[in-house]
């Protein structure tokens, strides 16, 4: 006779209103306390000041006058007049001002996991249409003066003098820059720095200032990117995709943009969530969106996906999840990757411009056989750990589930209302099925 054994409760409230939270794939602790939530979300900005002319356009190095700047880039989307989208690869130097992109992949200037350590650890060596793009950009009197300016820039910085640059042979400052054509960390940026007729420098363009359309624009642009690393390097298990915004959240400019980083391990998270999907395939059904709606957490929900107030998570989270039966974003069909495109973008407007914020994606590793689904964590960082945390690993979130429900709700019916966002069905309208999640049905 096998004993019935009961999952332990996620969510537990004290009698004083104390929510204790565990996080059922991380084993995360989280407790909320009363009287500790009633903090503005946002930064406080600094006074605003008007913008010099030109200054919306080359505010960092990651706006559209500076485009030099960046080392040389894979792809870029365009927007024609009559509306229209064109992604394009592989512009020449000479051509990098011909169109103004609304979005584009580059190298990132400092990479997490560099060329040198894919070459050093596994042999790895440029692809052959890599390296011929290489050469080309680099028979270019253009594209060699862009790559010879950007290494001695990344040079510098990484703490060589001026003198060593100097004394360093043109082609070794050259071998120095393979990562910047066959590297496996890119950088995804969006052409605004300032929303468009910004007048002042707090008019910042964010994910949620976006139109529906673009933000689908730069979500398939990412997927498009991700599926590409992984499949120029077979040592890369996984590529990290994630956006940091505002530099409380660890952004370096605070431009719009995306990261993808190749690793060649999947990672404490999957690795843990893994252990419980083994032990249970349905658990992102029963344990995420099925515990979510039992608990009245659903934010908001559309035919292909659901947002719900997370729980057990360091800092506040809004947890987006694919109903898709794909367990990897480039196997979406256009409705589904535009459903979950729809859905972030409405949870960015709801969050604000002004919240720094951590977007965060999760999905099947490149070796693994179990079924998963696609989810994106939006993560508030609102607050800085300290003592407590570290001493008893126990986390303070001065914002629980259901004060996350319960600021998001109300902003996201007003931006419906504005046609700000797209249509999806909110808090009490969703259906909230259980198991609507299909990752787990077998195919026919």
């Amino acid at each position: 006779m096998h004993l019935f054994l009961r999952e332990p409760s996620w969510l537990t409230e004290m009698a004083d209103g104390t929510l204790k939270q565990l996080n059922p794939f991380s084993g995360t602790e989280v407790w909320t306390v009363p009287g500790r939530g009633n903090r503005p979300l946002g930064i406080k900005l600094p006074d605003p000041a008007p913008l010099a002319p030109g200054e919306q356009t080359k505010a960092c190095s990651f706006c559209s006058e500076r485009y030099l700047e960046t080392p040389p880039e894979k792809s870029r989307v365009v927007r024609h007049a009559d509306g229209t989208w064109e992604t394009r690869y592989r512009t020449p130097a000479e051509h990098l001002f011909d169109t103004v992109a609304e979005f584009r992949r580059v190298p990132n200037l400092f990479e997490i996991l560099s060329f040198d350590y894919w070459h050093a650890n596994y042999g790895y060596r440029l692809p052959e249409r890599i390296a011929e793009r290489k050469a080309r950009y680099l028979a270019s009197p253009a594209g060699r003066q862009h790559v010879l300016g950007v290494i001695d820039t990344k040079l510098r910085a990484s703490g060589k003098s001026p003198a060593e640059v100097a004394a360093m042979s043109e082609d070794a400052r050259i071998e120095a820059a393979s990562g910047f054509f066959g590297g496996g960390h890119d950088v995804v940026l969006a052409r605004r720095h300032f929303v468009d007729g910004a007048t002042d420098n707090t008019q910042l363009a964010s994910s949620g200032t976006l139109t529906p359309d673009e933000h689908a624009q730069f979500l398939n642009f990412t997927v498009e990117g991700a599926a590409t690393l992984l499949s120029l390097n077979r040592y890369a298990r996984y590529v990290a995709v994630f956006q940091n915004w505002l530099k409380p959240a660890g952004a370096s400019f605070d431009h719009l943009h995306k990261q993808l980083v190749a690793i060649d391990e999947r990672g404490v998270q999957h690795e843990l969530a893994m252990t419980r999907l083994r032990a249970n395939p349905n658990v992102f059904n029963e344990d995420a969106v099925n515990y979510a709606a039992y608990s009245n957490l659903i934010i908001a929900e559309n035919e292909h996906a659901v947002a719900f107030a997370g729980f057990g998570h360091r800092y506040p989270t809004i947890e987006i999840y694919s109903k898709s039966e794909h367990s990897n974003p480039w196997d979406h069909t256009p409705d589904e990757l535009r459903a979950m495109s729809d859905m972030i973008h409405a949870m960015h407007a709801a969050t604000g411009v002004d919240v720094p914020c951590n977007e965060e994606w999760h999905y099947r590793p490149a070796d693994v056989d179990l079924a998963m689904p696609w989810r994106v964590m939006l993560k508030w960082r609102i607050s800085t750990l300290a003592g407590f945390e570290g001493a008893t690993k126990i986390y303070l979130n001065t914002i629980g589930p259901y004060a996350i429900r319960d600021r998001v709700v109300p902003k996201l019916y007003a931006l419906r209302d504005q046609h700000k966002i797209a249509q999806m069905d909110i808090a009490s309208e969703c259906a909230c099925r259980p198991n609507s999640l299909k990752y787990n049905r077998p195919r026919h």
